[in-house]
């Protein structure tokens, strides 16, 4: 088990010390990135799915990943772990309850608890187990989430490098 095990702090201090010195404009363009990147999944989704709720938890982690991505719940390994763990256990109390409050509340615990005993907490991984519980419609849309949720794990890299140069900047 990692170090960080539910611990608030970011990985490094990188980012929190820039981040004091940002002017808005520089603030601007960090959020650049991952509001481009739930844009374009957004486009894609529309494109292959009418499935749209199933994805906004990742627009919460896409700003996660803006507000600190040196944080520990938002590394690329805890992203991607969370992420299609929640989907798998929401579709699955999805498919033995039914749509419905009890597979709701059946897999947001049992979200909960897989994150933090397999250390991986990512707090939007929660909505996406509810998003997938309560789904209605007999489309899978897992293949579909999985490559979303790759896309927002690319923005990990992307915040983290765009921070870097930043720095170099400062």
């Amino acid at each position: 088990m990692s170090q960080n095990r539910f611990n608030s702090k970011p990985i490094t201090s990188i980012g929190r010390s820039l981040r004091q010195h940002l002017s808005l404009k520089e603030e601007l363009l960090l959020a650049i990135a991952p509001t481009l990147t739930i844009a374009i999944v957004m486009a894609f989704v529309e494109t292959v799915s009418q499935q749209r709720l199933l994805f906004a938890s990742l627009a919460a982690s896409a700003f996660l990943i803006y507000l600190d991505p040196h944080h520990s719940s938002n590394t690329a390994r805890t992203l991607i772990l969370s992420q299609l763990m929640a989907a798998a256990i929401g579709w699955f109390a999805n498919f033995t309850c039914g749509a419905g409050y009890v597979a709701g509340i059946a897999a947001m615990v049992a979200t909960i608890v897989f994150t933090i005993a397999l250390d991986v907490v990512h707090p939007p991984a929660v909505s996406t187990s509810l998003s997938f519980a309560l789904q209605t419609s007999s489309q899978n849309n897992f293949i579909l989430f999985s490559l979303a949720v790759g896309a927002i794990a690319l923005l990990v890299g992307l915040e983290r490098l765009a921070l870097r140069i930043l720095t170099r900047f400062h």
